[in-house]
């Protein structure tokens, strides 16, 4: 059987992703586990400009590349040294993402297993300060020159694979080159344990970055499936990259209900507002009902944009679920739908309705504009959503009080619940926002046999 060999790989790049980037040189030494075979390096012409940031660190400009050949006219020689090797890298995931992806283009369709000594070194040598390749080498006290360079960077990575050979007294490194380990998906900077003791559960999980700061958080119906799903594939995106750089860390809480789970994420994420959550951001409240009265003493509601100048009697995800609201409001109190405005208008515009026939009394109206807001402030459902635990000895709760959420959480089963207020001593309270809101109602219609101790019934 022939000797496994490995292909340590090191490249520098006119930027930080394969999509956007190119390789402007590479270097790979193959290795068989004890020598090194072969050597291959070659600055490459990556056919656009090289940022300056990108010369100070690497000391590569655009007149060095300018006669280099250009990545295709090495693609074959780069793919018959990697074909049938463990591609090897620090931080492997960055330089396999860009061979990749210009392989990918330069007509060639090719895959390896991956090695990753980032995580290697976590594994054989824990307890360092850190794994950087610069600092590593200062540790182990492995010879570096040229730092930033891909021949002396590609040197470095292969002293010190062979000493992590040398070390791998419990055969680690053979256990992370088989296609089915799953730590070599892990991100380099995450700890295999954070990811290991993911449940299969439903819940909400954390990624934190290096200063202990959450970074992203996200629910899951199998908590262990969702976090793999981040880390699979070969997405050369660049906000993803970066996003997998940044992951130091995981936590999770275990929720007994995907709709729990939501809850939380969407509560958290108002509360942390971590970087990489864009999506759930965009459910911010945007718009909100309004109510004035005009000079003539009339009282009018107005749907309009969120002002933080004034307050608004209830608010919105967008501007339709405003007005279908106000329309459902005019129409239950009979509010003349001429003192009801979709758009809140500019200052002075409700003085300007010269319309004077058949006006209402003033005092009906403003009575009737008055039940409206207070139905809507007031009178809202309460109810509690009962549902499975995280175990056969509880249930979980969900508290709806007048319209909104009031909080979660879980009851010991062999307690008898008679009213609303035994409900409330369970759950711990959370803030509540439209959007939830709208979770929450949604789920209740669908789930009728879920309700109980409905005290009211919103209007239609």
């Amino acid at each position: 059987m022939k000797k496994q060999e490995y292909a340590i790989v090191d490249i520098e790049t006119t930027g930080g992703n394969a999509s956007g980037s190119r390789i402007t040189e590479i270097a790979i030494i193959i290795h068989d586990g004890t020598n090194v075979l072969d050597r291959y390096e070659t600055l490459v012409n990556p056919e656009q400009d090289i940022p300056p940031s990108i010369f100070g660190l690497t000391g590569i400009n655009n007149e060095m590349v300018a006669n280099a050949p250009i990545f295709d006219d090495i693609s074959e020689k780069v793919l018959e040294m990697l074909t049938d090797r463990v591609f090897v890298a620090h931080n492997v995931n960055f330089d396999y993402s860009f061979v990749h992806h210009q392989l990918e283009q330069a007509g060639f369709q090719w895959s390896a297993k991956k090695l990753c000594t980032v995580r290697a070194a976590r594994k054989i040598k824990p307890g360092l300060g850190s794994y950087s390749l610069g600092n590593l080498c200062n540790s182990l006290n492995i010879s570096l020159e040229n730092r930033h360079r891909a021949g002396g960077d590609a040197d470095a990575t292969a002293l010190l694979f062979s000493l992590l050979l040398e070390w791998d007294d419990a055969g680690e490194i053979d256990k992370m080159i088989k296609k089915t380990a799953q730590d070599q998906r892990l991100p380099p900077n995450l700890p295999a344990d954070d990811f290991n003791n993911l449940p299969d559960k439903p819940g909400v999980y954390y990624f934190y970055n290096q200063a202990k700061k959450v970074i992203y958080v996200g629910k899951a119906i199998n908590l262990k499936k969702r976090v793999t799903s981040h880390f699979t594939g070969n997405n050369i995106n660049s906000q993803r990259q970066h996003f997998l750089r940044d992951i130091h860390g995981i936590s999770f809480e275990i929720c007994a209900t995907e709709l729990m789970a939501l809850l939380l994420e969407c509560t958290e994420i108002k509360k942390l507002w971590p970087t990489y959550n864009r999506a759930l951001k965009r459910f911010e409240a945007k718009y909100g009902i309004y109510q004035y009265e005009a000079r003539n003493g009339y009282k009018y509601l107005a749907v309009g944009k969120l002002s933080k100048f004034q307050t608004c009697i209830h608010e919105f995800n967008s501007q339709y679920d405003g007005i279908n609201l106000l329309r459902t409001l005019a129409e239950h109190f009979e509010i003349d739908h001429r003192f009801c405005k979709y758009t809140r208008p500019e200052e002075g515009d409700f003085f300007q309705n010269n319309d004077t026939k058949a006006l209402p009394d003033v005092s009906f109206h403003n009575e009737q504009v008055d039940n409206a807001i207070e139905f809507l402030l007031n009178n809202r459902p309460s109810f509690a959503i009962i549902d499975k635990g995280r175990s056969t000895d509880e249930r979980s709760c969900i508290w709806i009080e007048n319209g909104h959420f009031h909080g979660m959480g879980y009851i010991p089963r062999d307690v008898a619940i008679n009213d609303s207020d035994e409900v409330k001593n369970y759950v711990t309270p959370y803030k509540s926002n439209q959007y939830i809101e709208q979770l929450i109602f949604a789920y209740a219609e669908k789930h009728p046999r879920k309700i109980f101790f409905n005290k009211q019934l919103f209007i239609s």
